[in-house]
């Protein structure tokens, strides 16, 4: 049997905007952290996305700019009425640059066993291994989350360089899970601080640059002793269902300056036993 759950916070009190949305339904799990750094209303077009997300794999970037296509006609049409009663700016911007967020999703078929993904934009899909102890995911390099990331508009096509895509078998040893991107930066972030050697050159690129996820490298650069099972997937695999539990265990990374300030969001699904 397969368990999914999901959780998500906004990066200030509970009455503040989270633009993210996530989800956890039978066999799929879903990220989608609207971008409130450009156009209108970030949050409802995250969370209209994964309202609509289907229940079967997308397997191309074609296929997710169909889908898309098939989507965006209704939403559009309501945030530009939001966006005429705001009027003046706010309409200009909406027409001139949209909604964007980005998008990553995972299917569990039961037939095969085999889990499909898609990534979009800098949320990420991971995979652990709690018998070989890898990890597998979705993402280029840590340094490239300094970078612009793809998103997708509820307006304009998308741009195919930005698609991911892939799969992985579903074992008794799977941990599968999705996040936005600051909580995506920590976890890649801790696995391959616990495994520095391997990863020596992407560390040291990404601790070069003079950035906020550069300084939060430094900082956690300084831990030692770093299990990454138990200091990351133990404690996420029972956050997710306990949201005041996961909710302190973020803004204690955050005050300790291992976790950017930002919406945490993320999803899981693991096989259960009979």
């Amino acid at each position: 049997m397969i368990k999914t759950k999901c959780v998500s916070i906004s990066k200030g009190e509970k009455s503040a905007l989270n633009e993210d949305a996530v989800i956890a339904r039978k066999n799929v799990i879903a990220v989608s952290d609207g971008a409130g750094g450009g156009g209108l209303f970030a949050d409802r077009w995250s969370h209209y996305l994964l309202k609509h997300l289907p229940t079967s794999p997308i397997g191309s970037a074609e296929g997710l700019d169909n889908w898309i296509g098939s989507i965006w006609e209704n939403y559009y049409n309501r945030a530009e009425e939001s966006a005429k009663r705001l009027g003046g700016m706010e309409l200009d911007k909406f027409y001139d640059e949209g909604s964007f967020a980005t998008l990553a999703a995972v299917w569990y078929q039961p037939t095969n066993s085999i889990c499909y993904w898609i990534a979009y934009g800098d949320s990420v899909v991971f995979h652990y291994d709690y018998d070989t102890k890898e990890l597998r995911h979705s993402f280029t390099a840590l340094a490239d989350f300094d970078r612009p990331p793809y998103l997708i508009n509820c307006k304009d096509e998308l741009n195919p360089a930005g698609f991911r895509s892939g799969d992985f078998a579903m074992t008794s040893t799977s941990f599968v899970f999705v996040t936005s991107d600051a909580f995506a930066h920590y976890v890649l972030m801790m696995y391959e601080l616990s495994k520095s050697e391997t990863y020596r050159s992407e560390l040291r690129e990404a601790s070069a640059a003079n950035s906020k996820n550069g300084n939060i490298l430094k900082r956690a650069s300084a831990l030692f002793g770093i299990n990454f099972e138990r200091d990351v997937i133990e404690k996420l695999r029972k956050g997710v269902y306990d949201e005041s539990r996961f909710a302190k265990w973020v803004r204690a990374l955050c005050g300790k300056g291992l976790l950017a300030f930002d919406d945490c969001s993320a999803a899981v699904m693991y096989e259960v036993r009979g």
